[in-house]
């Protein structure tokens, strides 16, 4: 059932209570294709970033659906006093710089309580806000393709447009008037990771992986842009810009 998850008590509800209708406010959030969420189980969702206020959308967009929506984050926010309470009572995941051997059993731990749970995550495959001056999706990371590859857990692609009305990229404020402006959500088919599954260890697979997926999203944003990406990605590596703030590798 879709409700099933949100439907029992959690900290969710008041939090929720809290920030859908100060969002409501300022977004008119529109969504397409919310039934290829899957209504219960682990999934992967990987959506486009290009502002600081995409999580709030979402987030509820996820929640619309009767699912939680629950984000990677990164460990040390988990040691700030409160916030790190309310991270761990929602069900965040906490992901640390570390070592490609750590990060392989941490990623597998995940994975085994993602399925375990019967939850969900978020994680940006491009691991910060794109660099792409036209918005696009920019080159991505390989985070979400081994999640979702460790557990054999559908890999759900996402794209949204309209946010940067209320927030663009590297605004400090909130532009706000006027108010309730329109946002657009749609999510995609399940990405085919099928034949990778059998060399998900291998940086070639993730590659593969990563670029499908990439694909996808990219797609999907083309729909709600009416408007064709340029042929290639844009790779921060080729412009000398750093990709600071990731939370993936």
């Amino acid at each position: 059932m879709a409700a099933t998850e949100r439907s029992r008590p959690s900290l969710f509800w008041p939090l929720a209570a809290l920030v859908i209708p100060a969002v409501s406010l300022l977004a008119r959030i529109r969504t397409v294709d919310a039934h290829k969420l899957p209504r219960e189980g682990a999934f992967v969702l990987a959506p486009n970033h290009y502002s600081e206020f995409d999580p709030l959308i979402v987030a509820i967009a996820v929640f619309r659906t009767g699912r939680l929506p629950r984000f990677m984050a990164k460990e040390s926010l988990f040691r700030i006093p409160v916030l790190g309470w309310v991270l761990r009572r929602t069900g965040m995941i906490p992901v640390a710089r570390s070592s490609s051997a750590t990060s392989a059993k941490q990623t597998m731990k995940q994975s085994r309580e993602l399925v375990e749970h019967g939850r969900g995550v978020i994680v940006y495959p491009e691991g910060t806000l794109t660099r792409d001056p036209e918005l696009w999706p920019m080159r991505g990371k390989s985070g979400a393709v081994r999640l979702a590859l460790s557990g054999d857990i559908p890999l759900i692609p996402m794209a949204q447009w309209g946010t940067q009305r209320i927030m663009g990229r590297y605004q400090k404020g909130l532009s706000l008037w006027p108010l309730r402006k329109p946002v657009d959500v749609i999510f995609g088919d399940p990405v085919d990771l099928s034949d990778l599954r059998a060399r998900a260890s291998e940086p070639a697979a993730l590659n593969e992986a990563t670029a499908r997926l990439m694909t996808a999203v990219t797609e999907l944003l083309e729909q709600l842009r009416q408007q064709k990406a340029p042929e290639k990605r844009w790779n921060p590596s080729d412009h000398g810009q750093k990709e600071t703030g990731r939370l993936d590798s």
